[in-house]
């Protein structure tokens, strides 16, 4: 199932969070599963939400490959990801247990952004952390770290397993300051419809406690059931699709 430009641009309107709470609402996983937990954060937060498709890829820094340069398959990575349906998110696997090399510096961003990369997620570490932040090119690290050490690139479109959520080539991301989820493609367009739905019933507790004046338990207890009873309508909506 195809995800259109027009559909990525949409999702991209919503923070992370509302679009989780929106997949909640099909039921089609466990509410536990489809994102990464806290050992991956946006080095950059104050940067837009990201929403590509994933490159996979494995790395390792602690002992020199056997064989190649640095960058030896830094091409092979790129042609990979022109072949996916849209922007590539590059994400990587530290095979290396703790990471001792940098993923990534501003060399690897420039040319990843140079060819339509959308963002990057490794699960090791990055660093050039001012030069890559002045790329607007968003990164998600489970550290920094000074050098690359014998960094090197293995297999690439395998899935790889990074902040406890296993990504599979061509998985759909959607990445802010609050961290990542993976978008069932095959609801994408719903998703990116009915976000907004969601943020209005999500309004209705908010205006409530911001309201002036002063607030009672008997109001909160009528915010909160209206609150629910929309997101309940969503939810028997969504189901029948």
């Amino acid at each position: 199932m195809s995800v259109s430009r027009e559909i990525l641009r949409r999702l991209a309107q919503f923070d992370t969070p509302t679009i989780s709470n929106v997949i909640e609402l099909f039921g089609i996983r466990p509410a536990n599963t489809g994102f990464m937990d806290g050992r991956i954060r946006a080095l950059f937060p104050e940067l837009p939400p990201m929403v590509g498709f994933a490159c996979t890829a494995a790395f390792r820094s602690a002992a020199p490959p056997a064989e190649g340069q640095i960058y030896h398959s830094l091409a092979d990575q790129i042609r990979r990801a022109q072949e996916l349906p849209g922007p590539a998110v590059m994400v990587f696997q530290d095979l290396d247990d703790p990471p001792v090399g940098a993923t990534f510096g501003e060399i690897m961003c420039t040319v990843y952004k140079a060819f339509g990369s959308v963002g990057l997620i490794t699960s090791g570490g990055g660093r050039d952390i001012l030069q890559v932040r002045r790329l607007e090119y968003p990164v998600f690290v489970g550290s920094t770290i000074s050098s690359h050490a014998y960094c090197h690139i293995l297999h690439i479109g395998e899935p790889v397993r990074v902040g406890g959520l296993v990504v599979r080539h061509g998985d759909l991301l959607h990445g802010d300051a609050n961290g990542v989820v993976q978008i069932p493609v095959e609801i994408a367009s719903e998703v990116a419809d009915v976000a907004s739905e969601y943020l209005q019933a999500e309004q209705i507790l908010l205006d409530f406690a911001r309201r002036p004046g002063v607030k009672t338990l008997a109001g909160l207890e009528a915010a909160q059931a209206e609150f629910a009873a929309a997101v309940d309508r969503l939810r028997r909506r969504l189901r029948r699709l």
